[in-house]
């Protein structure tokens, strides 16, 4: 398996699908993503401007130059980018849909864990939908961009992600999270991106499309990369 695909080009940035179980900077001797982006594409002049953890799949977007750099990282952290993930579980979540809000302290083994209080919240919108006896899908809307804020998320509502050891989730063969849609303004133009997961033996692939193509992000026209 690749490290990732290549889904756009663009004078000012790359859209990149990346491939779960991958990091996205190098860990001792083993290559991150940015190394086989350098490689891969020929390019040394590469700036990211958020990243996906290592259990993650899915859309990256990564800068060719320090201007783009600089107005893509002042929107991530400002909150103007638009961001849909997937995620499955097989576990019955405590709601099916709403709002999950609040702190997020460190835990132990490098955990995160979500608290009651909201003086500097995660904010994350859910939805859910059955796509198979004892597996259900969720599209995820984070609000805000903290460490592992989806990941904790998910086990606060009863239904670690598939293969998310580390919170509890089921054994799989990888994390079932996706970073499936995300939307960015730059230089006055809009950007829209649509991928849906690739990578994994538990994705329903039939029911998957058919809920997707019924339900497009916010409403929108999305293309389908």
């Amino acid at each position: 398996m690749s490290a990732y695909q290549l889904v756009h080009t663009h004078p000012q940035f790359y859209v990149i699908h990346k491939a779960p179980g991958v990091s996205f900077h190098r860990e001792d001797d083993a290559p991150g993503l940015m190394d086989a982006l350098r490689d891969g594409l020929q390019d040394d002049a590469l700036w990211p401007v958020h990243r996906l953890d290592r259990i993650t799949s899915g859309l990256i977007v990564v800068a060719r130059s320090q201007a783009a750099a600089a107005e893509l990282g002042a929107a991530f952290a400002g909150r103007e980018v638009e961001k849909y993930y997937l995620a499955l579980s097989d576990a019955k979540p405590a709601r099916k849909q709403g709002l999950i809000k609040g702190d997020m302290d460190k835990g132990r083994g490098g955990a995160w864990k979500l608290c009651k209080s909201a003086a500097n919240p995660a904010v994350t919108q859910f939805f859910s939908h059955s796509l198979a006896p004892g597996l259900r899908l969720f599209v995820l809307r984070p609000r805000t961009g903290k460490t592992h804020q989806l990941r904790v998320a998910m086990k606060s509502l009863g239904a670690p992600i598939l293969g998310d050891a580390l919170y509890g989730g089921s054994a799989a063969d990888r994390g079932y999270l996706h970073a499936y849609a995300l939307a960015f303004t730059l230089a006055g133009e809009v950007h829209r991106f649509m991928c849906p997961p690739v990578w994994g033996e538990r994705w329903p692939q039939d029911a998957l499309a058919d809920y997707l193509a019924a339900n497009p992000p916010a409403g929108l026209p999305w293309p389908v990369l």
